[in-house]
């Protein structure tokens, strides 16, 4: 749902992404569990600064502290988040789903999700070996959640062996 980022001057707060759709609705989410199984609230105050506090509620106290959270991302139960529209559905979704050719020619499964800033990639791993391929419609052009599939059109650039059947 989001990461924590560096800190913002020296009383403990900290700079937070969102991956919510509207980045304010962030702390409605609230408490978000980290990849160390840690507990975490967010409030905003100010655009893309938040006060963090621990499961006891406990506000992160100085820039040091806050230093140690950099890079923390910060993660809600799958029961919480809303339900999807039809053909729409979570990134986190597309994780484990069978990657085929639009030839039929089986790729591998999608191992994960990657965004760097410049777009969306999908990491998929087979007997080739892994390689990524753009997010996008051209080179994506099916997603089948209920199925576990995503069809893939992979550009010229990508040159990858079929596995056997």
């Amino acid at each position: 749902m989001g990461v924590i980022g560096r800190p913002h001057g020296v009383r403990g707060l900290l700079r937070v992404q969102s991956y919510t759709s509207v980045a304010a609705d962030l702390p409605r989410y609230n408490p978000f569990v980290d990849d160390r199984g840690r507990v975490w609230n967010v409030a905003w105050k100010g655009d893309g600064v938040a006060e963090v506090r621990d499961e006891a509620g406990a506000a992160i106290a100085d820039r040091t502290a806050a230093e140690k959270l950099v890079n923390v991302r910060l993660y809600v139960p799958r029961e919480r988040l809303p339900a999807t529209e039809p053909d729409d559905y979570y990134i986190a979704d597309l994780v484990g789903m069978r990657a085929m050719r639009t030839d039929g020619g089986e790729l591998g499964r999608v191992i994960a999700v990657h965004d760097y800033g410049a777009g969306t990639s999908l990491e998929i791993a087979g007997e080739a070996g892994a390689f990524m391929v753009p997010f996008t419609q051209a080179c994506v052009p099916g997603v089948d959640v209920a199925g576990g599939l995503v069809t893939v059109s992979l550009p010229d650039e990508i040159e990858v062996r079929e596995q056997a059947a």
